[in-house]
């Protein structure tokens, strides 16, 4: 293999906790990895210098919503999203499904055609098939591709998380075939199947026999509570191959990432940090803090002390208070910087702690504060 290949390599785990290592041509990521979501080709509110100050490896793009703006024309243009934004290091992109579902007032589905969308922007109809995400995709010029997936809302009724599994496969394999044999980018199948421990098998299963770079567990975070989530990760994440990266997908608070890394994922995205920080609620060590409070009106200590980027550390909960209160754009971006901060700072911790064998003591320490 290629030393600028894309690989995996499994270094320890504590009990089903894993610590590895993606490698692809643009850099390493290190596992448990939280991914920043940049899905318009930006992480809301973060200078790009300070994403990566934070230590972020990764960010995540969304293939549905760069199709639409700027559009691959422009993309093409500039070789792909990485030189558009200024960030070199990887990439991955969602393949659009979840707007499949998210806006399914707006698209019909087919499994011969994929996906016909009425814009949400002008109403300009499209189409979103397979073979077209992966091409977009491609002009992103990702670095981890993810197979386009039909998402259903929660639902407990088979015959919907059936036809889900077999138009996402039908839909794998074409974008397996699209996406050919580029040994320096990784594609990931999506698993589907609800909260029915037996249909998730099946559909991994299908996409085992398919043979894909990494899976994603899909159709979690949907609305089901964090127990029903925690149940059905621990019932079926142990029977995902060991020896390729476990994506699951749009997950999401602390606490979500602490039950899920104990079941053995090793890869998270969500728009929590940013969406946090635009309505003034900070995460720390201590647990959740609203700056809307006004018990914060007069506090002079700053939401994490250890910190120097972006100056943060001299910023006092009573000077964020104020900006919240008065809607000051820079309370979003200092609040959402601390955020990510924060983040890359908690997998960090997650990685020593399994290294050690002690990740359950930090596990009980935590969850609860969360």
């Amino acid at each position: 293999m290629n030393e600028l290949d894309f690989s995996f390599e499994l270094i320890t785990q504590d009990e089903k906790a894993r610590v590895g290592k993606i490698s692809t041509h643009r850099g390493t990521i290190d596992t448990p990895a939280f991914m920043p979501v940049g899905t318009l080709g930006t992480v809301k509110g973060i200078f790009i210098e300070d994403l990566i100050s934070t230590g972020a490896q990764i960010i995540l793009g969304n293939t549905y919503h760069l199709m639409i703006r700027p559009g691959t024309d422009t993309l093409d243009i500039f070789g792909g999203l990485h030189n558009y934004m200024n960030w070199q290091k990887p990439i991955l992109t969602d393949s659009g499904g979840f707007q499949i579902m998210s806006l399914a007032k707006l698209n019909k589905i087919d499994i011969n055609t994929g996906a016909t969308f009425a814009s949400h922007l002008d109403g300009k109809k499209f189409v979103l098939s397979p073979e077209k995400s992966i091409q977009i995709q491609k002009s992103i010029n990702s670095d981890i591709l993810m197979v386009l997936d039909e998402c259903p809302k929660l639902t407990t009724e088979k015959e919907k998380l059936i036809s889900s599994i077999n138009i996402s496969t039908n839909w794998a394999k074409r974008c397996k075939i699209e996406f050919g044999n580029n040994k320096k980018k990784a594609l990931f199948g999506i698993v589907q199947g609800g909260l029915d421990e037996m249909l998730r098998l099946d559909s991994l299963e299908k996409l085992t026999s398919i043979d894909f770079d990494g899976y994603a567990m899909g159709g979690l975070a949907v609305g089901e509570t964090q127990e029903q989530m925690f149940n059905i990760l621990n019932r079926t994440v142990n029977y995902m191959p060991k020896n390729k990266p476990r994506y699951l997908m749009g997950v999401g608070t602390p606490s979500d990432i602490l039950g899920a890394v104990k079941s053995g994922i090793d890869m998270f995205d969500c728009v929590m940090p940013t969406r946090s920080g635009r309505t003034g609620l900070a995460f720390t060590w201590h647990g959740k803090v609203n700056l809307k409070n006004a018990k914060y009106q007069n506090d002079k200590a700053p939401l994490d002390e250890n910190t120097s980027i972006r100056s943060l550390n001299m910023y006092s909960k009573s000077y964020l208070n104020h900006l919240v209160k008065t809607n000051e754009i820079l309370a979003s971006m200092l609040i959402s910087l601390h955020n990510i901060n924060f983040y890359q700072q908690f997998m960090r911790e997650i990685r020593k702690e399994i290294e050690k064998g002690t990740f359950n003591n930090f596990y009980n320490k935590y969850i609860d504060k969360f």
